[in-house]
């Protein structure tokens, strides 16, 4: 029945526009029920294929999408139904709804549910569910729901689901889910959730959380939670929890993974196997930390406790087997149990005050 209903339809339409190549409408080619190529019209419009449309108000049912040389002009607003793609205009908004496919060249508004995809030249906004895919050449926003993935050229703003995958070559802003990643471009702000990866050239922000690993160019802050590991080209601040690995210049907060490595490291640190604090100008560990090996090629700040706890300079204690402070005098370098700073290295400590 359904079969027999959609085929007597596209005929309709198909021997309409064969007739009637420019359209006529009842009870005029600008208003009421009209069918054909009728550039502007306000009510319930059958076509066979849009092309040169200027603008429809209403209803608008077609039943071929136009060729990619034929041009997509003018406005549909109000509801849209493609069989088997809602195609053909430079804008669409309201409720639009293809078998296939919902696009314009430009701008895509409103609610927009296709079985494979639904994508716009420019902006895509409102309610988005493809079958396989979302997608914009400007910005997606609002609530954006693709089985396979979701992505655009600028922004990602609102609640975006990707099956396998969301990406974005701006910002991704809201809840941002990835069956299998989430990217971004520019930066990641809000809810990031992927099951494998989650990564943005600038920053991320928010809870960020990956089955494997993330990573950001710059800054990640929040609470951010990795199975594997976590990277951050410039710091890594907030509560950050990876199962293996984690490394930042700048690693501030509730830091806990199996191995740490960072520049300047603060707050509470756990690192069962090892904790490296590189060498340089600014290099610190501040706060406690708690490692198998804790190695700082800097100045310790605070309480270390580990088996192996070794620094350059001290300010605070050391609690393990074996305690190394460098600078401290000959005879108070190397001790066992615990160690501290014993007024060795002065003129080391002076200069790096200054």
């Amino acid at each position: 029945m359904k079969k027999t209903t959609i085929s007597a339809v596209v005929v309709l339409l198909l021997s309409a526009q064969c007739a009637f190549s420019q359209g006529f409408g009842i009870p005029s080619k600008k208003g009421g029920i009209g069918f054909g190529n009728l550039p502007s019209f306000t009510g319930i419009r059958f076509n066979f294929k849009d092309s040169n449309l200027e603008k429809v108000n209403g209803i608008n049912i077609t039943a071929w999408a136009p060729k990619d040389d034929e041009l997509h002009t003018g406005d549909v607003n109000g509801i849209s139904v493609g069989i088997p793609m809602a195609l053909g205009s430079e804008n669409r908004s309201g409720i639009s709804l293809g078998i296939f496919g919902v696009g314009a060249r430009r701008n895509v508004s409103g609610i927009n549910i296709a079985g494979i995809g639904v994508g716009a030249g420019n902006n895509l906004s409102g309610i988005n569910i493809g079958g396989v895919g979302v997608g914009a050449g400007g910005d997606v926003t609002g609530f954006n729901l693709g089985l396979v993935g979701v992505g655009a050229g600028g922004d990602i703003k609102g609640i975006n689901i990707g099956g396998v995958g969301m990406g974005t070559s701006g910002n991704a802003i809201g809840f941002n889910f990835g069956g299998i990643g989430v990217g971004a471009g520019e930066s990641l702000k809000g809810i990031n959730l992927a099951l494998v990866g989650l990564g943005a050239s600038e920053n991320a922000i928010g809870l960020n959380v990956a089955g494997i690993g993330m990573g950001a160019g710059q800054k990640m802050t929040g609470i951010n939670l990795a199975a594997v590991g976590i990277g951050a080209g410039e710091s890594l601040t907030g509560i950050n929890f990876a199962g293996i690995g984690m490394g930042s210049k700048k690693i501030r907060g509730i830091n806990v993974a199996l191995a740490i490595g960072g520049q300047q490291v603060s707050g509470i640190t756990v690192a069962p196997i090892f904790l490296k604090v590189e060498s340089g100008s600014d290099s610190s560990l501040n706060g406690i930390s708690i490692s198998a090996v804790n190695a700082v090629q800097g100045t310790q700040n605070g309480l270390s406790i580990g088996i192996i706890n070794t620094t350059q300079r001290l300010r605070g204690m050391q609690i393990g087997i074996i305690n190394i402070v460098k600078d401290n005098p000959k005879g108070l370098r190397v001790l066992p149990i615990i160690n501290a700073n014993f007024g060795g290295g002065k003129k080391d400590r002076i200069d790096q005050d200054q």
